[in-house]
């Protein structure tokens, strides 16, 4: 969930003000955290009380409650501050900037062991989106950016299958296999380049208009930093598209101690308190 939380952070001041280059200042001055952070510690707050429909609803609702001002959508700002406890069939690219904290919870041991995907994160994902966001194209997107996380959480730290080496040192391979899985399981088009989409690209909102874009970022990166700065130059919703991109670029290549520190300054306590409570929470897993 840090990269995620960079990722918003630096995208944050880029937003309305969009850029088509990879040269910028990484942090400055008047960043600041916006609602991809907020619910992303939603999210991880609800996986730590057990990942129900109840705990999710429950955690956004508390979280979001204590942050009115951090920019939601307004449909999600409606059921935010309303008594629905229904989803609003939104295909929103809200389902997949909070969802990274489920891709932790999947067990890559019990993909090695026996070749099978691990359900109980993925289920964790798709019910972190249906509590709002039920259209089918938000809780593909959700699941696609779970999935994504979770291929390079395996791939990059050194699982494999029976009588299958290691990949790790090769980290081209690993993105092939991610490009690969991606595309057929999601029918996302990862085929075209960023320098293909950056002109064109504009601000979009939705999953479909999101994700495919942000994980194109990662793979095309060569370390975490590199692909945040992909991810921004891209232009468009650019703190959504940066916390999905770091989120999965965090699962391959870590987040660097002076990134990461540089980004927990602009979060107060009690956002401080889910980072820390998360922390630990996966450090048992």
């Amino acid at each position: 969930m840090i990269g995620a939380i960079v990722g918003d952070i630096v995208g944050s001041v880029y937003e309305w003000h969009s850029i088509k280059t990879k040269e910028f200042p990484l942090f400055r001055e008047d960043c600041f955290f916006t609602d991809d952070t907020v619910m992303t510690c939603a999210v991880a707050d609800a996986v730590m009380r057990g990942g129900t429909e109840d705990n999710f609803i429950d955690s956004m609702k508390r979280y979001g409650r204590m942050y009115p001002h951090a920019g939601y959508g307004d449909r999600f700002a409606f059921w935010l501050f309303s008594d629905s406890r229904s989803p609003y069939n939104s295909f929103g690219n809200g389902a997949a900037m909070r969802v990274s904290p489920c891709a932790w919870v999947m067990d890559c041991g019990f993909c090695a062991r026996t070749g099978m995907w691990p359900t109980h994160g993925r289920n964790c994902a798709i019910r972190s989106a249906k509590v709002t966001h039920n259209h089918p194209e938000g809780i593909k997107g959700a699941a696609a950016v779970a999935d994504t996380i979770f291929m390079c959480r395996y791939y990059f730290g050194g699982w494999c299958g029976d009588y299958e080496d290691p990949i790790n040192d090769k980290p081209e391979e690993c993105k092939r296999r991610i490009r690969q899985y991606i595309e057929g399981e999601y029918g996302y088009d990862l085929s075209r380049t960023l320098d293909e989409i950056r002109p064109g690209y504009r601000f979009n909102e939705t999953c479909q208009g999101t994700v495919p874009q942000a994980i194109l970022a990662f793979l095309e990166s060569h370390d975490f930093e590199d692909a945040i700065r992909n991810a921004i130059s891209l232009g468009g919703d650019s703190d959504t598209l940066a916390a999905i991109t770091g989120s999965i670029a965090e699962a391959a290549y870590g987040v660097p101690r002076h990134i990461e520190k540089k980004a927990l300054s602009y979060l107060d306590v009690p956002l401080l308190d889910v980072v820390s409570r998360w922390k630990t929470y996966t450090s048992a897993q």
